[in-house]
């Protein structure tokens, strides 16, 4: 990795901290309603696996959606008018924190329902294996998500029919206010895909570095092998599980003992100790970073609300098919399956003819 390239790493991860801080003020403030879920601490993890995607690859994730959007190349500003509510935000100013889309870029969004977006991220898996691509998709959600159903009938599936879709635990410790240690059984999450035959690895998710490689092979074999891989990233949240939350159940010791482990200030040291860059050209970068988000909300609280004649609008996709048999007879919806390869991946599926 040479420097401009380890450079623009450090810069996400701070646009992501500078963005968050942002919106716990405005927050604050009474600027954005709702629920807020930062995503301050977790950075490495994010950051690190955005940098390995291709353009047309997908990811989606749970409600801590923010942080993911920004590795990836969204504008700050429609985030944060989304956040605000207003018309100019990525989803409208419909969806708000948890709701962040940005399909071109091939993100599906946060999801609201504790791994409710698992079986989803299969899905996607499976419409690669239909269309023959060597896409991937990345499943990011937290250790409170592998006591759901979901998470095992999605891996179970995944497992099953050679889905290349990466799922990434981003543990930090608490499932809201509930520790692992009193809501697992296994403590070492990623020992679970061991029940479905399926590669798994843990790695700090503290240390961006770390997170490149051991996401990279993962990736790697999911594009080319069509293997679905479970990783434990081991990373903490500095912040409350949302912004109502004040974090009573953690001590300040463990809190203080983890701030010393910052992914941004550990990579930042890291840069320097190598002779890569100065003090002074990160604090410029925080500088230009800060100037980044501030023109964000700038932005945001100049943007207008939704007008009531748009509440209506974007509910519902009005599809041309009303049911699977009809969609089958379509020759446009056929050309998007490579049919020769259904009988090898789903030879239970025999797929009818045009006109049948």
């Amino acid at each position: 990795m040479n420097r401009d390239e380890a450079l623009t790493l450090y810069r996400q991860m701070l646009l992501i901290r500078r963005f968050e801080e942002r919106c716990a003020q405005l927050y604050v403030e009474g600027k954005i309603g709702g629920f807020l879920h930062l995503y301050i601490g977790q950075e490495a993890v994010g950051v690190g696996a955005m940098s390995l995607l291709r353009p047309d690859d997908y990811f989606i994730t749970s409600y801590r959606d923010h942080g993911y959007a920004l590795a990836r190349g969204t504008d700050p500003r429609p985030l944060l008018a989304e956040l605000c509510g207003r018309i100019t935000g990525i989803s409208r100013g419909k969806g708000g924190s948890m709701h962040f889309y940005d399909v071109p870029r091939g993100n599906f969004g946060g999801d609201g329902i504790v791994g409710g977006h698992l079986p989803i991220a299969a899905g996607m898996g499976y419409g690669i294996r239909l269309r023959g691509s060597d896409q991937v998709v990345l499943c990011f959600f937290g250790d409170g998500a592998v006591n759901e159903g979901a998470f095992h009938e999605a891996l179970n599936v995944s497992a099953l029919w050679e889905l290349p879709v990466v799922f990434i635990i981003e543990n930090n410790r608490y499932g809201m206010g509930t520790s692992l240690d009193r809501a697992s059984s296994v403590k070492d999450l990623y020992q679970r895909a061991s029940a479905y035959g399926i590669p798994r690895r843990d790695v700090n998710g503290m240390d961006l570095m770390a997170c490149r490689t051991v996401l990279a092979e993962a990736i790697e074999r999911a594009r080319k092998e069509k293997v679905p891989t479970l990783i434990e990233a081991e990373t903490y949240r500095y912040r409350g599980h949302s912004m109502s939350d004040p974090g009573k159940y953690r001590t300040k010791e463990e809190v203080e003992g983890m701030m010393k482990l910052d992914p941004i200030l550990a990579f930042g040291r890291r840069l320097m100790e190598q002779e890569r860059v100065t003090q002074a050209e990160l604090d410029a970068l925080d500088k230009d970073v800060l100037a980044q988000v501030e023109e964000a909300a700038r932005f945001a609280e100049e943007s207008p609300f939704p007008s009531e004649d748009t509440l209506f609008e974007d509910v519902y996709v009005r599809s041309p098919y009303m049911n699977m048999k009809a969609a089958e007879k379509d020759p446009a919806w056929r050309a998007t399956v490579r049919e020769d390869r259904l009988p090898e991946i789903f030879p239970a599926w025999s797929s009818p003819k045009v006109g049948s």
